[in-house]
């Protein structure tokens, strides 16, 4: 079998700095907008780009993640030509090993590759909030005979510290790349988004394979083939685009959706971000509910006051309960009197009679405690 470009979604970490929010999950199946989890973004810009193959490689309790995203049909990935595949670690007759970095990871699934003998495969991460269209992307990678293509977007000198780091001639071909530099030299940031042409990734995977590093694309691969002569692109990215890896970032990403000028516009008909529909009651609004600037998902039943707020499928206010600029997550039920400020509010939690949670200084997480 041969396709022009194969997607490798890299989709095992664990995102600690969620706190409570990944215990039993990772963090791409955090839920996101009202009705989404964060790896429906890659999958659908996979699936509006016209890209019918996507391994999706998984690791951090995984079990969530992979039932979800082997419904293929959820983003129209289904059937004889295309397809979700779940890949996780494997025993080989090498033995068994966790990936142990984000190039180790594709190299122990070249295997997965060579089965659809792509010319060009593209390395995506499963957990930040984008639309990009792949196929411009490609279509710049061919234009400027790259080897390699890296996804950037310009972000300020002191947010560069945080990313891998690229310096380019006018013409945007790489001459320097360093990851997370203390003191950078450009703001021109990797998204961590890749195109390689087949043959230099397989080649450069082998490589690092033999060595002691780190086993990471933007620490030791895309460097090396730097060092080694190959052309490197950077491809500039204007649109939305948020890595949520703190509660912070994941409460702003939600309210960005409510900003008059939203910039992701999940409306959008001509990108749609497809997500699994899970059967549920209409959402019902009481004669007394008072709701403004809100986001409000089926089944949700509204007798209290919700201001500036993103309510996923099944909450619950109670008449006399007070909502002020939170993410409630499904099936949460906030009792009468109950008054919520800028919180997140995970899954199942119910905010009792009367209390009182959040403030109007900092972002706070109310999630179940383990037992």
């Amino acid at each position: 079998m041969k396709t022009e470009m194969l997607a490798m979604i890299l989709a095992g970490g664990r995102g600690s700095r969620l706190h409570e929010l990944t215990n039993k999950s990772a963090k791409p199946a955090v839920y996101y907008g009202g009705k989404y989890r964060i790896i429906d973004f890659p999958l659908s810009n996979c699936a509006n780009s016209n890209i019918n193959y996507v391994g999706i490689l998984t690791q951090y309790e995984s079990i969530l993640l992979n039932s979800y995203v082997s419904q293929a049909s959820v983003w129209g990935l289904e059937g004889r030509n295309s397809g979700t595949f779940v890949l996780s670690p494997r025993e080989k007759n090498s033995g068994f090993g966790l990936y142990r970095g984000t190039a180790d990871a594709i190299y122990q699934n070249l295997d997965f590759i060579e089965q659809y003998n792509p010319q060009y495969v593209l390395i995506l991460s499963g957990d930040h909030i984008y639309k990009m269209d792949y196929a411009e992307m490609l279509a710049f990678h061919k234009e400027n005979q790259a080897d390699v293509t890296v996804a950037a977007l310009t972000v300020t000198l002191e947010e560069a510290k945080r990313f891998g780091i690229m310096n380019a001639y006018d013409n945007k071909e790489v001459y320097q790349f360093e990851e997370k530099p203390k003191e950078p030299k450009s703001n021109l940031a990797s998204m961590g988004i890749y195109i390689f042409n087949f043959d230099t990734l397989k080649k450069a995977l082998i490589a690092d394979n033999k060595k002691d590093t780190a086993h990471d694309f933007g620490k030791n691969i895309i460097p090396n083939l730097l060092a080694e002569g190959k052309k490197v692109f950077a491809y500039p990215f204007s649109g939305y685009w948020k890595d949520v890896g703190t509660v912070e970032s994941l409460w702003q990403a939600n309210m960005d959706l409510l900003a008059e000028d939203n910039p992701l516009n999940l409306a959008d008909e001509k990108w749609k971000i497809f997500t699994e529909d899970i059967p549920t009651s209409p959402q019902f609004i009481g004669k007394d509910a008072q709701i403004n600037c809100c986001c409000i998902n089926q089944g949700c039943i509204i007798n209290g006051k919700v201001e500036n707020s993103v309510l996923f499928r099944d909450v619950t206010v109670q008449a006399g309960a007070e909502v002020y600029d939170s993410v409630i997550m499904p099936n949460v039920v906030i009792e009468k009197g109950a008054v919520v400020r800028k919180c997140i509010v995970a899954e199942g939690v119910t905010i009792k009679k009367d209390n009182n949670v959040g403030s109007n200084d900092k972002v706070d997480l109310i999630a179940l405690t383990e037992e």
